[in-house]
């Protein structure tokens, strides 16, 4: 039942399946010997056989085994190339992505150039220094002369940069320059002013007349009739009985001018006008006034300054200071305390004279230009007093005859024509409410 070729020279799984069949031809024999009742004197050698057979299926186990691990070894040695090459293809298909990207990236880049305005490539020829045009930055012709240009371009603009510091650094000097001459123009008036004081007695000496005083005179030609008069009242006043009082013109010497002309334009063709024309433009011009334009005044104002007379240095002590203003559509003079705080009612002015708070219109043609509501406005600080009206030398009649009324106006407590009129008298009063 053994096989006639020897285990050695039997491959594995031939050897393997022989060994099964015969293993399972002694089981089938055992097998009947025990059914059939024979004898069991030949079971020990059918016992050897198998045990042959199992020594044989193990070899043939052992073989396969050796086989198998001989064939791992030799996969895992074919296998390494094969990693080693996938690694390789798997590297190069990565740098291959990544140089696709960088082509992309690069072709679709957008660089400033385009919008440097450089110069054209004749300039850059006749202007370019032979180290820049000389380089050779690429092979490519057109590359390479657009490499050149930017670096001429950005030779001239360290050029520029270079000019920009010198003109900053003189900016800075002449700057500082001119901070001395200012500083030594600003502290120039004062040296003029006490150079003018110092000049003072030798004017005095000379008789040469005040620039100052010259220059009131010359502006107060461009007075209004009124406060032209209240100008030359005071400064007669002035002169011939030492007042201690000081008076200014005050205002804008270009609009004044600006009015006179206009004025004098005006004047003509008035009176070229006849009488229809005049009342059906009245009506129109009565209309396009607001409240604003009724108060408007003249350019040109008087400043007052009444000093204390009875100190030693009298404008060392100012008392009050006046402005006298005209209102040039009412035709009145108006005047107030020059920055004054207080109120209409409390101030000196009111009531200076008795019955003259400034509240009423100084003259009927005033009441009519106003309207039914002819009260004056109360905001106003300067105010039309009645006093005011007379210094000005506008007539101011009583709105009913003293005979009518019935009043005794020889033994009347209010002031006659006379005392308005008097710049003394209105002077001492001012100067006694002031220190009351």
């Amino acid at each position: 039942m053994q096989s006639e070729m020897a285990p050695d020279t039997m491959a594995p799984v031939e050897l393997l399946r022989e060994s099964k069949s015969s293993i399972e031809e002694i089981i089938a024999r055992m097998l009947s010997i025990k059914k059939q009742g024979d004898p069991k004197s030949e079971n020990r050698e059918l016992l050897t056989q198998m045990f042959l057979n199992f020594i044989n299926l193990r070899q043939a186990n052992r073989a396969i085994l050796a086989e198998e691990e001989r064939v791992k070894t030799e996969t895992e040695l074919s296998k390494s190339p094969i990693d080693l090459t996938s690694l390789q293809l798997h590297n190069l298909m990565y740098e291959k992505s990544h140089y696709l990207k960088a082509t992309t990236s690069s072709r679709e880049f957008k660089s400033k150039y385009p919008n440097i305005d450089l110069i054209s490539e004749q300039d850059f020829f006749n202007q370019a220094p032979e180290a820049i045009k000389s380089q050779t930055l690429s092979n490519d012709t057109s590359h390479d002369l657009m490499l050149k240009r930017l670096n001429f371009e950005l030779h001239q603009r360290k050029e520029l940069c270079k000019l920009r510091a010198e003109l900053e650094q003189r900016k800075k000097c002449l700057l500082e320059a001119n901070a001395e001459r200012n500083k030594f123009l600003s502290s120039l008036p004062l040296h003029l002013k006490s150079l003018k004081k110092a000049s003072l007695p030798v004017q005095n000496q000379l008789s040469l007349p005040d620039p100052k005083k010259l220059k009131y005179h010359a502006l107060a030609e461009l007075l209004p009739p009124p406060l032209y008069v209240i100008y030359s009242k005071f400064m007669a006043q002035k002169e011939a009985f030492e007042e201690n009082i000081d008076i200014e013109v005050s205002g804008s010497l270009k609009d004044a001018q600006s009015y006179a002309r206009i004025q004098a334009e005006q004047n003509p063709e008035s009176s070229s006008d006849d009488e229809g024309k005049t009342q059906r433009k009245r009506p129109k011009k009565e209309s396009s006034d607001e409240a604003g334009g009724l108060f408007r005044v003249h350019p040109l104002t008087l400043i007052l300054h009444i000093y204390d007379d009875e100190t030693p240095d009298p404008k060392s002590h100012q008392l009050l200071l006046l402005k006298f203003e005209y209102l040039l559509k009412l035709n009145a003079v108006c005047v107030g305390i020059d920055e004054s705080l207080d109120g209409p009612e409390i101030n000196i002015l009111c009531n200076l004279f008795p019955d003259d708070a400034g509240l009423e219109p100084p003259h009927q043609s005033t009441k009519l230009i106003l309207g039914d509501d002819h009260a004056f406005d109360e905001r106003r600080t300067s105010r039309p007093y009645k006093w005011a009206q007379h210094l000005a030398g506008i007539e101011v009649l009583p709105e009913m005859s003293p005979f009518v009324t019935g009043k005794d106006t020889q033994n009347s407590d209010t002031a006659s024509v006379s005392d308005h009129y008097n710049v003394q008298t209105v002077l001492r009063r001012i100067r006694s409410l002031k220190k009351s």
